[in-house]
């Protein structure tokens, strides 16, 4: 490592506010961007390219590990939320079951980049366990994220997963995040209501695998549905999400399962979509107008959140505090991004644009985001 980076490095590791802009490279971040909109910094793509390689292996043991273990602890302390009958505890199995949900949830982002049998028998483990008791298949995210690491649609109106959220009104920040809290109550609507009646009422089929079949955030993208095998398991897990929030809503309204149950099982989901939601906050820079960019400007416009920082593994689990890396590096697993972090860490010159997508934590890229939607985008 030359002392330049080793200085940089020095600098990010005492928590401070690294400069998005590393000396020697551009004294604006900006600027940085548009040096990159249509080229490529060569030097990056090709240690990406190599990266790719060496680090694309899906560890089994490690996926199912972790995936078990954060689903069991979610719904072992979802329990413990239900029966506690101290507010003090309450929370507390609340905040954990939150977390651990959220966690094991997460995993869908990394179902959407499998080939298929990568991990044999986790995407439907995954459904089974998740995607199915928390109304949130897999095939919400599949098909759909893939769209978004296109790099003719990154940032563009077919992106799926974009918004210029930098360069709108202020107040477009704080509803992205309360709209999240309804999630519970619209996914109970989707599948135990629209679901049935669309296979019955063709034009609201086509509305609803349209514009409320993916965990999408721009409103003017339209899906399509699929053929084939993807099709087939569609349907399978719609069926199947169905069944299960028509049993739900059933159930309790027979009292068959107390009202508190189902409540509390609502709002731990509901906190959990709320972190996700602010997590997505933070994922890019958003300052995209709608053009075309490059890999390098696209990576340039997302966000890493690398050690030493602690938290973000609890807000950004599961290979999603490199964020940016992974548009960079999309094939590789979520166990292998903070070794590859590390090597191009240690391989990159200080003039790499690299350095520029490395930030501290959660409050300053809030920060941020919401100085830039009154016009003020210096931290």
């Amino acid at each position: 490592m030359n002392s330049n980076m080793a200085e940089q490095q020095a600098e990010f590791t005492k928590g401070q506010e690294p400069d998005p802009v590393t000396a020697g490279f551009q004294a604006d971040a900006n600027a940085q961007r548009l040096r990159f909109q249509k080229s490529e910094d060569m030097e990056l793509v090709r240690l990406a390219a190599k990266l790719t390689r060496e680090h694309s292996q899906h560890d089994g043991r490690i996926y199912w590990t972790d995936f078990l273990g954060s689903a069991l602890l979610g719904y072992a302390a979802m329990l413990g939320a239900m029966l506690a009958g101290n507010i003090f505890l309450i929370l507390a199995f609340g905040v954990v079951s939150v977390l651990a949900l959220y966690r094991a949830g997460s995993f869908i982002h990394e179902i959407s980049h499998m080939k298929k049998n990568s991990v044999r028998g986790f995407k439907w483990g995954w459904n089974l366990f998740i995607g199915v008791p928390l109304m949130m298949p897999s095939f919400m995210y599949e098909g759909v994220h893939n769209l978004h690491h296109n790099k003719t649609r990154y940032g563009t109106e077919k992106d799926p997963e974009y918004l210029p959220l930098a360069l709108m009104k202020p107040w477009t920040v704080p509803l992205f995040v309360m709209v999240a809290a309804l999630a519970p109550i619209a996914l109970l609507l989707r599948y135990a209501v629209l679901t049935p009646l669309s296979f019955l009422i063709p034009p609201l089929r086509t509305i609803v695998v349209e514009r409320y079949s993916g965990l999408v955030i721009n409103p003017i993208f339209r899906r399509k549905m699929p053929e084939g095998e993807a099709r087939r398991d569609w349907l399978l897990l719609e069926g199947a999400t169905s069944l299960w929030a028509i049993g739900l809503i059933s159930l309790t309204s027979l009292s068959i399962i107390p009202l508190g149950y189902f409540l509390t099982y609502l709002v731990i989901l509901s906190v959990s979509v709320v972190i996700n939601q602010v997590r997505t906050l933070v994922a890019h820079l958003w300052e995209n107008e709608g053009e075309p960019m490059s890999v390098t400007a696209q990576y340039l416009d997302s966000v890493n959140v690398p050690p030493p920082a602690t938290l973000p593994e609890l807000w950004a689990p599961v290979g999603l505090r490199y964020h940016a890396l992974h548009h960079l590096l999309p094939s590789i697993p979520y166990h292998e991004l903070g070794k590859a972090h590390r090597k191009l860490v240690e391989t990159l010159p200080s003039h790499s644009p690299y350095w520029a997508a490395n930030y501290k934590g959660l409050p300053g890229l809030v920060t941020r985001l919401v100085k830039s939607t009154f016009g003020t985008h210096n931290v």
